[in-house]
């Protein structure tokens, strides 16, 4: 009996093993059976108010050396027309976290506040978000400056999310004890520390998990006997809220963040938005002093590039450099706030050889540094003369991670992966800028088309007058003229036709990706800086 069980299963081995001969008969000679590869960790740098030609990389001229990032791009991809979604920074951060055009939203000019509510609304898709869904774990820690939805006292709610550039709420009724009603929790972020907006604005505390660290107990003012450029906006102030300890507390964060995942199984992504060199510029020891120049400003760039090396080496030391994708990018151009004067006097140009500042359409407030390495993906010494947006970085992550965008998410960011892999087409066709006063320009190849630029509106309600300025629609040719010096567009009428059509459809279309028509967010009022593209 015990024989002719063992007859039986010996029996059932043999038909099992000519199933599997027969199998495998149906499989090609030359197929291989890969193994799951772990998706890449994502890292993107942002810093604050960094102008393209503070970077040697950049500027053969520069007065200040940034080793570390030149090594970075030396290692990965360094773009030459990278633009900022917009030339100030929250609209840029909008653009960067959802891939869409900032003034889609009711922030059609200037930028949020510590105390305005969150301008991304509860139904967006996020790229924190979409990685989170695919696995990754991720982190957000710096300055966010989105707006907050703060939780109020005597749960009064003034506002659900920013619908108009006036919302600001009460300081008094904001109840720091208790955690944000909407905040990076909500959008995709496992884990966020951050200060609320930019470092010249209150409150100033630090949110950990959508809660404050320690509850503000006390008001400061803007002193400049520290620095001359070191100035901030009166407010609530926490114990342990020290100005010149942000930049490195970040960066510690950011570091810690990297050991404690390095070697799991998951993959992260971190969105680490540095509050710097924004004002206010605090260079702190060893790097305060350190400068050629002599500048706190460019002590402060040297403080950022070196701390920048930290964590390039934690990446290094971890073992985690080859399967990590590293962006580093500014938010807009260099603010003119930062001692303008004595760099000019030092002869350093914070944007190289274009004109314009932070807040032009002028290439200098929004054409900026933009690196990307990723080991054994993008070749070293890699440089990129493709006219790229920041609103591109959403879509480049679904392409890594294969992730199909809905009609209403990502509508105006084109993956950059063909791009940095150097297979594909990168399929983005025109790129849109926007100035601090909200005033539109568009760039197609070599062209660039600013319309209206008188249309803009200053903080006082009043229209933005250019000096100088009288024509409604400004043409330049970027290959012939950098520095935009020559209007061009009575000579190139029908440019200027073709410009302004793509302009106004791509505005009016609620997208400039292929896909279904979506609508920009209702606002209460007018929208006088695109009236041009609703006249008929």
């Amino acid at each position: 009996m015990k024989n002719n069980k063992v007859f039986k299963v010996f029996s059932l081995s043999l038909s099992l093993l000519g199933l599997l001969v027969q199998f495998s008969s149906f499989i090609p000679k030359n197929t291989t059976v890969k193994p799951k590869t772990k998706k890449p960790n994502i890292i993107y740098i942002l810093a604050d108010d960094l102008g393209i030609g503070d970077l040697s990389i950049y500027n053969g001229n520069s007065k200040i050396q940034t080793p570390h990032l030149d090594q970075m791009a030396k290692e990965g991809m360094r773009f030459t027309d990278a633009h900022t979604s917009s030339a100030v920074c929250t609209p840029t951060r909008y653009g960067i976290l959802t891939g869409r055009y900032n003034w889609r939203t009711p922030l059609k000019e200037f930028v949020t506040w510590g105390n305005s509510p969150s301008l991304i609304q509860k139904n967006r898709l996020t790229v924190a978000q979409l990685l989170k869904n695919q696995g990754y774990k991720t982190a957000n820690i710096g300055k966010w400056h989105l707006g907050l939805n703060w939780s109020m006292k005597n749960n009064s709610s003034e506002f659900d999310h920013y619908s108009e550039r006036s919302d600001r709420l009460n300081f008094k009724a904001i109840d720091y004890s208790q955690p944000l009603k909407f905040g990076p929790l909500d959008m995709g972020f496992d884990y966020s520390f951050m200060i609320a907006a930019s470092l010249n604005m209150p409150p100033y505390v630090y949110l950990e998990n959508d809660k404050a660290t320690m509850l503000p107990t006390d008001k400061t003012e803007r002193n400049r006997k520290i620095y001359p450029f070191s100035s901030w906006i009166k407010g609530d102030i926490a114990d342990d809220f020290k100005h010149q300890e942000v930049l490195p507390k970040i960066v510690d964060k950011s570091i810690s963040f990297i050991k404690e995942n390095a070697n799991e199984d998951q993959p992260f992504f971190m969105y680490i938005p540095l509050p710097s060199p924004h004002n206010p510029v605090l260079p702190i020891a060893p790097w305060k002093g350190q400068s050629e120049i002599g500048s706190p400003y460019a002590d402060f760039v040297m403080m950022i590039d070196d701390l920048m090396g930290t964590i390039f080496e934690t990446l290094k030391a971890q073992g985690i450099d080859d399967s990590t994708l590293v962006v580093f990018a500014s938010d807009n151009g260099f603010a003119t706030t930062n001692d303008l004067k004595t760099l000019r006097q030092k002869k350093h140009s914070p944007s190289y050889v274009y004109s314009g500042y932070k807040g032009s359409y002028l290439e200098g407030g929004h054409r900026v540094p933009f690196l990307v390495k990723w080991p054994g993906k993008i070749k070293p010494n890699s440089i990129s003369d493709a006219t790229i947006c920041t609103t591109d970085f959403m879509a480049t992550c679904a392409d890594i991670v294969d992730y199909e965008f809905k009609d209403n998410e990502a509508e105006d960011s084109f993956s950059m992966l063909p791009l940095l892999t150097n297979e594909g087409t990168y399929l983005r066709d025109a790129t849109i800028h926007h100035d601090k006063y909200g005033v539109f320009a568009i760039r197609k190849d070599d062209w660039k088309l600013v319309v209206a630029p008188n249309s803009g509106i200053m903080a006082s309600g009043k229209t933005k007058i250019h000096k100088g300025v009288h024509s409604e629609v400004i043409l330049y040719n970027l290959k012939e003229d950098i520095k935009e010096k020559n209007n061009v567009a009575d000579q190139f009428p029908e440019k200027v036709k073709a410009l302004k059509t793509i302009l106004i459809k791509q505005i009016r279309d609620g997208r400039s990706t292929p896909g279904k028509i979506q609508e920009n967010d209702a606002i209460p009022g007018e929208w006088p800086q695109a009236a041009f593209a609703f006249e008929n």
